[in-house]
Order: C-alpha cells, then structure tokens, then sequence
C-alpha cells in the first residue's frame, strides 16, 4: 500500500481562537486545500473539471478532533481516496503534527456534480482517470 497524498501547512496566528488554538473552521479549510493540491498534482484544475461540465461537491463531512494545534505548529494534512460502485466516493484525512501526533482525523462523503443536469454522474472514477494524468494519486 502506498503513501497517502500530503501537503505540509504551517498554522498562522491569525487562525486560532480566543483559547489559542486552531479554529474548528481552519481544519475543513485545511482538508479542502490538501483535496485540491491533490487534484492540481494528478493534474486536474478547475478549468479542466469545467471544461468536462462537473465540478467536485461535498455530501458529508465528519471531523473527530484530537489535539489542539497552536499558531506556529506544522503539519501534514494527508488525502485519500475510498472508491465505491455508486456515484460517491470518500475520502479520509489526517492532520499530523510533525512529531506523528495526530490532531484530526475527517473523513468526507463526496461526488461529482454534473454541472448542466446538476445530479451527481454515474462513475466519479471515470472522469478523474481520464482527466488525470497521474491517476495513481487517487489510486486508481
């Protein structure tokens, strides 16, 4: 099994709340920002996905949180995808201090929306491998 896709994010003071840490809100836009570098590495952007006519929607989204983050700490922020037989897949992220202590874990239900009919297309799978060219990154 190989390494989940991860990027390394250094928490900004300007992200944290009254108590010092991290705001819960920082940590979706963190997972949101490892998706999209993960989608930008498989060689995927925005006007590639808009020139297919689907674009990438969130269905669920749970958050367990485990350890506060302070400003200044870092971390990796891993991104992996689950693939199924119907039209959504999820993904499962870490947030990792660099010392291995996890600090959250989410895990997402998500699909791709058809951006003229808007329903969800029939096999999510099929459009990320062809429009990636590195398909590996979502393990396929």
């Amino acid at each position: 099994m190989t390494e989940p896709f991860s990027v390394a994010v250094t928490v900004r003071g300007y992200e944290t709340d009254v108590q010092g840490h991290l705001n819960q809100s920082v940590y979706l836009q963190y997972a949101e920002h490892a998706r999209w570098s993960l989608l930008q590495a498989a060689g995927i952007g925005q006007t590639e996905l808009i020139g297919k006519g689907v674009g990438p929607v969130a269905l669920e989204t749970t958050i367990r949180y485990k350890r506060e983050l302070r400003a200044g700490d870092e971390v990796e922020v891993t991104c992996d995808f689950h693939w199924g037989e119907g039209k959504s897949f999820r993904i499962e992220q870490t947030i990792r201090k660099t010392d291995g202590t996890v600090s959250a874990e989410i895990s997402a239900v998500g699909g791709l929306l058809d951006l003229k009919e808007r329903r969800l297309v029939t096999d999510p799978r099929e459009y990320f491998r062809a429009l990636a060219t590195d398909p590996r990154l979502f393990g396929l």
